[in-house]
């Protein structure tokens, strides 16, 4: 199940007595499971109300027993599992046996004062399991995926209107280039965005600017985009931006050539037809980073993006045997890159 359609089946007061939780966006369960909450019971009733078990520590008897038992001054109980080996491909600790037939016949015949929520945080359950087969049976399996670009940006968009607030395009651009894609982090930046502008104001590319410092992963996207365009001047002064946040050249370094080889693979999976979406999935990266990475490698040939990651190795290597002073060392990689041209 899509996990707008489970969030829709909530509102509308249409709960499953359990669901599978699983997906790599940590953002978007924790708002699942605070609006599951907020649906089933009073603020006033939650200290009683939600339970927390973990599978790393309590095994499945415990959780079940617990499932079982009637809520108590409360009407119905909302118990939490955080998970990895249950319905994950995790390995089981030896410490810890987990009956998983008992949760078998309990899923077969849940109790209806209950909701049973596993949360696990992996790209994917085990298949193999008649657990989740069973699950995925009854629609309580429910995929946290990260959003693609398009989607992250129309979700800020939102954010900042709910509250009553405009947002230029430009804006919510520039705050996922600083901050990335991290939702958590996002919806932080945007509420103190939010609260700067003002009741009934707009949220301006400027005021991003002003008030967001941009993430060390971010500032390494920028810095190869400079390169790209041969702009050595910006290509340099951003890194001294990071000097001055006390960032060590070796870690740069090591940011740029994992960026760079990103991006020389985004060109060949390109040549072979992929999608950004597609590309995401293949290498590991979000989506909006794909996207991001693959508009960068417009601006790189498959030879010089070879050449530019062969000159990195090469620094690194001088750097950590201490032919080369490490800042003075990647200063002169981004004038010569710069100075070198070509695409």
């Amino acid at each position: 199940m899509e996990a707008r359609k489970a969030l829709r089946e909530i509102k509308e007061g249409r709960i499953k007595p359990y669901y599978i939780c699983y997906g790599t966006e940590s953002y978007l369960v924790q708002e699942f499971t605070e609006k599951l909450t907020a649906k089933l019971m009073e603020a006033e009733n939650r200290d009683l109300g939600v339970i927390r078990f973990s599978t790393a520590e309590s095994p499945l008897d415990e959780i079940i027993d617990e499932s079982e038992t009637m809520p108590f001054l409360v009407p119905c109980k909302l118990v939490l599992v955080r998970d990895s080996v249950v319905f994950g491909t995790g390995r089981e600790s030896a410490k810890i046996e987990h009956r998983t037939e008992r949760l078998l016949e309990y899923m077969k015949q849940p109790m209806e004062s209950t909701v049973l929520v596993f949360i696990v945080p992996a790209e994917k359950l085990d298949e193999r399991k008649k657990l989740v087969k069973l699950a995925k049976e009854k629609e309580s399996v429910i995929a946290f995926s990260p959003l693609p670009a398009e989607e992250l940006m129309q979700w800020l968009a939102k954010r900042v209107e709910a509250q009553g607030r405009k947002a230029e395009p430009a804006a919510v651009e520039e705050l996922l280039r600083r901050i990335g894609p991290d939702m958590g982090a996002l919806a932080k930046e945007a509420d103190k965005l939010c609260l700067y502008a003002g009741e009934y104001g707009t949220v301006t590319r400027e005021s991003v600017e002003t008030l967001v410092p941009a993430g060390t992963e971010q500032s390494v996207f920028k810095l190869t985009e400079e390169i790209a365009a041969l702009r050595t001047d910006r290509a340099l002064a951003l890194y001294y931006d990071l000097l001055k946040q006390k960032e060590e050249p070796i870690k740069l370094v090591a940011l740029l050539v994992r960026q760079f080889r990103n991006m020389l693979f985004v060109k060949e999976l390109g040549k072979q037809g992929y999608t950004p979406q597609q590309m995401s999935g293949q290498l590991g990266l979000h989506p909006y980073a794909a996207k991001v990475t693959a508009d960068q490698a417009k601006g790189f040939s498959m030879e010089r993006l070879s050449s530019v990651l062969e000159r990195l190795a090469e620094l690194d290597y001088e750097m950590k045997t201490g032919r080369v002073e490490k800042t003075l060392g990647l200063e002169l990689f981004l004038l010569k890159t710069g100075s070198a041209g070509g695409n």
